[in-house]
């Protein structure tokens, strides 16, 4: 079984900074990590191969350091590596980003399953796993807690939902993004980290996916950010102390005064 899981390096840190030129975040020079979200996909793929067997390849978009997100995804078992990365490509929106992964994907071969987190902690918008999946034309399931089955040629998965949880069966090869409920994530081995470090880890450009310079990045996206900006305190909050019942009627009566209530 071919799995592809696609991953992102996102900033490890609450101090975000932004470029006030260009409205996307500042990632040079902050400590990086992959996404949370994407190691449940990773290991979802880890789990798969060791039930079907085949391969299971780390696919990732993002600047040269990306590919230290990549190494650690060997560490933690993945077959290969694949990083796709050039400076035409920076700025892009998800839809950009969901493009260049599907050329990718397609120039790396044939797949029977992508697997993707729910979302990347730093965006938020759970657009680029159900973007790859529409760019490619096959099905796709998001927000997947449990893969009960896979047998000839078509999977069976449990999607979560606020009320419970629907079990959909769909043709391979898919796409699925998965959650936190899937299952536990592992730690790397020391064998595991070795292969890291031996491990050939090739960066792609837009002319290798195929994909015209002014499809890509800002010039490319159709999703033009106007502003963007750390909003700011204006004012420090206010510690109540006391009896309960005391500190119950000053908070009441402060939103009064502020008009809130």
């Amino acid at each position: 079984m071919d799995l592809i899981v696609c991953i992102k390096q996102v900033p490890a840190t609450t101090d975000i900074r932004i470029d006030a030129k260009t409205n996307t975040l500042v990632r040079a020079g902050v400590e990086a990590m992959i996404n949370p979200f994407d190691m449940y996909a990773i290991e979802e793929g880890l789990r798969l191969r060791e039930r079907h067997g085949g391969k299971v390849t780390a696919l990732s978009m993002g600047p040269p350091q990306a590919e230290a997100a990549l190494r650690e995804a060997i560490a933690l078992g993945v077959d290969e590596a694949i990083l796709v990365s050039d400076r035409a490509l920076a700025g892009s929106d998800t839809w950009v980003t969901s493009y260049a992964l599907a050329k990718a994907i397609q120039k790396a071969g044939a797949y029977d399953l992508i697997i993707c987190g729910k979302q990347a902690v730093d965006g938020d918008t759970a657009q680029v796993g159900p973007g790859i999946a529409d760019q490619l034309g096959i099905p796709f399931v998001a927000w997947v807690k449990r893969i009960e089955q896979i047998a000839d040629g078509s999977m069976r998965v449990q999607r979560l939902m606020d009320d419970g949880y629907d079990v959909i069966d769909m043709p391979l090869p898919a796409l699925i993004t998965v959650v936190k409920e899937i299952n536990e994530p592992r730690l790397p081995s020391l064998r595991g980290k070795m292969a890291s470090k031996k491990a050939q880890v090739p960066a792609w450009s837009v002319q290798d996916i195929d994909i015209q310079e002014d499809k890509a990045g800002l010039r490319g996206s159709p999703t033009q950010v106007i502003r963007i900006f750390t909003p700011q305190r204006k004012q420090r909050g206010q510690i109540l102390e006391g009896d309960v019942g005391e500190c119950v009627t000053r908070l009441v009566d402060g939103l009064k005064e502020m008009s809130v209530i």
